[in-house]
């Protein structure tokens, strides 16, 4: 069973048309990397899913129910912008409130569960002022848990948090989706961030569904490259422009051939034009560069 299947959706604000027909499947237990650019329709279509706004057209499902169902709709956590808390109340004051919201009963027991998950158990007792932006985004998805969602809707969770505060996140939503039975939409624009964690991606563009893939498919679509550096980078890339079909220079200062040919080839073609190559490795693209080449397909 699915945790959502989208059809057909559509969404206006006045003239303007928000969502132009987006179909969207996600996949129960996965975490689904949600990927596009500002004002593609990523926060509109989660709002829909979690009720917050109601679409204009299509069909929302989630594990096979309509959306508007009030006994789902209880399942389902989220955390869009940023966590409505108290400033100068404590973090566990906080979460009180929301379990009273809830009518959550046995709410300190679940208050100490929910507040593990995310690696908050020892701040119980701070102010949500006092909270760094790392512990302020885990206190949210905290709330968002209470009441054990099956489905969990994060709008740019890790946008801002250090090195360590997206190390834990990580964590957090690995956990939530392999040891919790959480499925997990969540929507970044840090795309390094969001492939070490997303088994599935949906990449949407002017408010359409551009395509959907898992980690695996994502993984062998991502071209393979042999990046090399000399000393006349220059001479190099226009040799190298002369034989292989695509050749370019990175940001790091590499030439990138994308040809499928081996290093082994690459070094002895420019050591016959008098080249030495000082280094050389062959990768692949990640998410970002994926990403990035498909957005530039579309214009």
């Amino acid at each position: 069973m699915n945790a959502v299947e989208i059809r057909n959706l559509s969404k206006n604000f006045g003239a303007k048309q928000a969502l132009k027909g987006l179909n969207m499947t996600v996949p129960q237990g996965a975490i689904y990397g949600f990927i596009g650019e500002n004002g593609s329709g990523k926060s509109t279509t989660e709002k829909i899913i979690c009720g917050l706004i109601h679409e204009s057209g299509g069909s929302v499902k989630l594990f096979g129910r309509p959306h508007t169902d009030g006994d789902l709709r209880a399942k389902v956590g989220v955390l869009i912008e940023s966590p409505g808390c108290y400033p100068n109340y404590s973090v566990w004051n906080n979460m009180k409130l929301q379990a009273a919201n809830l009518g959550i009963k046995n709410a300190d027991a679940e208050i100490v569960k929910t507040l593990k998950m995310v690696r908050m158990e020892g701040a119980a007792g701070n102010k949500y002022k006092n909270c760094s932006l790392g512990m302020k985004q885990r206190v949210g998805i905290a709330m968002a848990l209470l009441g054990n969602p099956t489905l969990l809707v994060l709008d740019e969770p890790i946008n801002g948090l250090d090195a360590d505060g997206m190390r834990i996140m990580r964590e957090v939503l690995v956990d939530l989706a392999q040891n919790h039975g959480v499925t997990v939409v969540v929507s970044s624009h840090v795309l390094s961030e969001l492939e070490k964690v997303a088994t599935h991606y949906g990449i949407v563009r002017g408010g359409k569904m551009l395509c959907e893939m898992t980690a695996e498919e994502l993984e062998a679509s991502c071209r393979t490259y042999t990046a090399l550096q000399t000393r006349e980078m220059s001479r190099t890339k226009m040799l190298l422009g002369c034989k292989y079909s695509r050749v370019e220079e990175d940001e790091a200062g590499y030439i990138r051939v994308y040809d499928m040919v081996p290093a082994e080839e690459i070094v002895t073609y420019l050591y016959e034009h008098g080249i030495l190559v000082s280094e050389i490795k062959t990768d692949k693209i990640g998410l970002e560069e994926y990403y990035i080449d498909l957005m530039k397909e579309g214009r």
